[in-house]
């Protein structure tokens, strides 16, 4: 009688939990025992092999609420520890499977050569993230001495009700969005070139922001970060005043990987 009732809350609680998938790493990869992931309470990581490979994984409620913030941090956070170490194939966040054996059969058996291949691909490889951002002062100053008709637009409003210049608000605001657009797609294409120089595949990124100048992402051996920066330095240095630069990573190759299976199941 025993027996059976634990036979039972065992199939409760494995319909109850689904199996939240973060991404693949070779099969002979190791998790310590401390690693966290999504949810609350957070889940212990693990791996499900099959093969040459593995994803890893954690538990989480069905019933419960997946997607907060946090959730979002602790899945990258993961991943991009993880590429620090060893190839990963990441997931995108919210792939979630009902059981560890339906990531096998649905996810890696079916997939298993192609993903081999990747991580083959990406070993000793991680991706870094060069935002460009410009100086909203100065790329106005450029654009209303670059653009005669702005500066002539926006002189003849500065002074003027606004509720009597709505209209040409709005006109002289599409201007000069249009003549960042045309800066920003200049710019990326000089950060671009720049970075090809290297040898490295590049991806452009869309801007996030309204003053981004580019955003592109770069996958590059992990022993050669310092060519990265001085290339980075380089083009910060001759756009001292009108661009200020950052380079994030190491992190995942989320712009460089296209994991088939990711369907959601919940």
């Amino acid at each position: 009688m025993a027996g059976a009732t634990t036979h039972e809350a065992a199939e409760v609680q494995q319909r109850s939990t689904g199996t939240y998938i973060y991404g693949l790493v070779p099969a002979d990869v190791e998790v310590s025992e401390d690693v966290l992931g999504v949810g609350d309470p957070p889940g212990e990581v693990r791996l499900v092999r099959h093969g040459e490979i593995a994803a890893l994984v954690s538990e989480v409620p069905l019933d419960g609420r997946l997607g907060t913030p946090d959730d979002l941090v602790a899945h990258e956070r993961l991943l991009d520890a993880t590429a620090a170490e060893v190839p990963v194939l990441p997931l995108r966040f919210g792939a979630v499977m009902t059981t560890p054996d339906g990531v096998v059969e649905e996810l890696l058996a079916p997939h298993h050569d192609d993903f081999l291949a990747a991580l083959n691909e990406l070993e000793g490889r991680v991706e870094y993230v060069v935002k460009a951002r410009y100086v909203e002062r100065a790329v106005l100053g450029e654009i209303l001495a670059e653009n005669p008709e702005i500066a002539r637009l926006r002189e003849e409003i500065r002074t003027q009700p606004e509720e009597l210049t709505r209209q040409e608000r709005i006109d002289l605001g599409q201007l000069v969005e249009q003549a960042i657009a045309a800066k920003r797609q200049a710019d990326t294409e000089a950060l671009t070139e720049d970075l090809a120089a290297l040898g490295v595949l590049t991806v452009e990124r869309p801007p996030s922001h309204e003053h981004d100048a580019a955003q592109v992402a770069v996958l590059i051996e992990t022993d050669r970060e310092d060519e990265l920066e001085e290339v980075v330095d380089e083009f910060a240095a001759r756009s001292e005043g009108r661009i200020t630069m950052r380079l994030l990573g190491p992190h995942a190759p989320y712009d460089f990987v296209a994991t088939p299976g990711e369907e959601t199941e919940r």
